[in-house]
């Protein structure tokens, strides 16, 4: 994942001989970790939103223990157990009628991404897919080979083809950054790229690791015409931006679309694995036995799958996400007048990324600044960690359950981490034995 960085571990022996950002956890609350110095330290990532409702949560600790202490085997395969029923019933609920038809589950976004890729190609007839530029979807052969972030050498599946994610900042204007996106896609339709070859098209809602980038408005309402147009399907990867994180409960409704199959994952289990998968009947069931592994839909991650999901809707924490997310959103912005090192804020709910520059004229990327402000703030108490195909965005996905006096703690940090790097009190040697992607 990007952000694991490089330091020898000499707490956990069990990982001593590999090499991390110097970050060891025993435990953890709330929105705070515990570190194995004793410290706390306040959670501005949740393990890139896979701890959707913090950490040591109430609600998944007594679902989780109510499964164990009856459990109802250990896998969906061959027997139907309650606590996969039951979520299954609730994520069909949860999605537009054009989705409503069957649920898949799994163990993570990238097996399930993986899944739906093989599905859409199978079930159509059609052998090409579209993604974005700087997508992450994935790190398993087939959901790398969907993806489009630079960072990962996994080879690109034949039938891909990239099209740019827009982006407002770079391009000048939300509607700039619309127009040049929308051209490239209708003209790859019109001259490479014959449109009733393409099975689907993955999109991001906002494109998390490759840059936190919002879609100017309208344009996925453009996409999502161009694809009825020429039946294509489309795919919302809502891994880690779904679930209430946008301030929605599905990050696409806030560009007034209705995907046709929807993808969950990370917050999904409130941080144990599982993901899902739920899709129209005509291609969820083109097949018998399509993708299955042993302990896929297994009774306690669905259990605890399906306290997370109550949890959200019995505490409105969509609602959390949007108003914790602008309180966040404003000490940000008051922040970027103060330290020319930040380029752009953006974002929705708590799913916000801060770009650093070198120079707000050029835009130049600020790589090095980032690793050593992510290094710093660890050190002074604050986890992030950074995203984006320059690596010079930091990313924010803490838990849905995050205060507005923990936004305020964790701006403050951050505040400082930024004016010591900008003064130049932290030595780039620190970032020698570590790296991002």
């Amino acid at each position: 994942m990007p952000g694991l960085y490089a330091r020898e571990s000499r707490s956990i022996s069990s990982m001593a001989h590999l090499r991390f950002f110097p970050q060891a956890v025993v435990g953890g609350s709330g929105a705070y970790l515990t570190a194995d110095d004793g410290r706390r330290l306040l959670d501005f990532s949740a393990s890139w939103g896979a701890a959707s409702l913090g950490h040591s949560h109430p609600a998944i600790r007594e679902a989780v223990d109510r499964a164990l202490s009856d459990q109802a085997g250990a896998s969906y395969l061959s027997t139907a157990n309650e606590p996969c029923v039951l979520l299954a019933e609730k994520l069909l609920s949860l999605v537009p009628e054009r989705a409503r038809g069957r649920v898949w589950f799994g163990h993570s976004g990238s097996d399930a991404n993986e899944t739906v890729a093989r599905m859409v190609v199978a079930a159509t007839g059609r052998p090409r897919i579209l993604a974005f530029e700087g997508a992450y979807h994935g790190g398993t052969v087939g959901s790398m080979g969907i993806s489009g972030h630079p960072a990962q050498q996994g080879g690109r599946a034949e039938g891909l083809t990239l099209v740019p994610y827009p982006n407002s900042y770079a391009a000048g204007s939300p509607e700039a950054a619309k127009d040049a996106a929308l051209a490239r896609l209708q003209l790859l339709f019109a001259t490479e790229l014959p449109p009733g070859e393409v099975a689907a098209f993955f999109i991001e809602p906002i494109q998390s690791d490759g840059g936190m980038l919002l879609p100017p408005d309208g344009f996925f309402k453009a996409v999502e015409a161009l694809c009825r147009k020429h039946g294509i399907l489309i795919v919302s990867d809502e891994v880690k931006v779904g679930l209430g994180r946008s301030g929605r409960f599905n990050a696409f409704e806030q560009s007034g679309i209705e995907p046709d199959i929807i993808v969950f994952g990370k917050g999904l289990g409130g941080g144990l694995p599982i993901s899902a998968v739920v899709g129209p009947e005509a291609v969820m069931n083109h097949a018998v036995a399509f993708s299955l592994q042993t302990v896929h839909g297994n009774p306690i991650c669905a259990a605890a799958a399906l306290a997370v999901l109550q949890t959200i809707e019995r505490n409105r924490l969509a609602e959390n996400a949007e108003r914790t997310g602008g309180v966040l959103r404003e000490s940000l912005d008051r922040l970027a007048a103060r330290h020319r090192l930040i380029g752009d804020v953006r974002g929705r709910g708590l799913a916000l990324g801060v770009e650093l520059v070198e120079d707000r004229t050029s835009r130049k990327p600020a790589s090095r600044q980032t690793a050593l402000t992510v290094y710093r703030a660890f050190q002074l108490g604050l986890v992030l960690y950074y995203v984006g195909v320059r690596s010079n965005v930091l990313e924010l996905t803490p838990p849905l359950t995050l205060t507005q006096a923990e936004a305020r703690e964790g701006v403050a940090i951050l505040d400082q981490a930024l004016a010591d790097v900008a003064a130049g009190r932290i030595d780039d040697a620190v970032l020698e034995d570590f790296a991002g992607w």
